[in-house]
């Protein structure tokens, strides 16, 4: 079984790819700019989230405490 910290980083990996699909969906069916400022800022947040965890996932590799399988995610 997968180390609780390393299990809740792919959740957010997971989260962020989630957030990425809606910001597209909701861009494409926006009613005007307003909606395009909330997709746009959920689109910005996603990434941003997704680099941070991307980076945790590194930092655990590189310290040998990473225990889930890349192919999983």
């Amino acid at each position: 079984m997968s180390k609780s910290f390393n299990t809740n980083i792919v959740k957010v990996l997971r989260l962020t790819r989630e957030m990425m699909l809606l910001a597209d969906q909701g861009d494409n069916n926006r009613r005007d700019k307003s909606c395009g400022v909330l997709y746009g800022t959920l689109r910005d947040a996603a990434y941003k989230l997704r680099q941070l965890a991307e980076n945790e996932r590194t930092q655990h590799q590189q310290d040998g405490v990473w225990d889930i399988d890349e192919v999983t995610q």
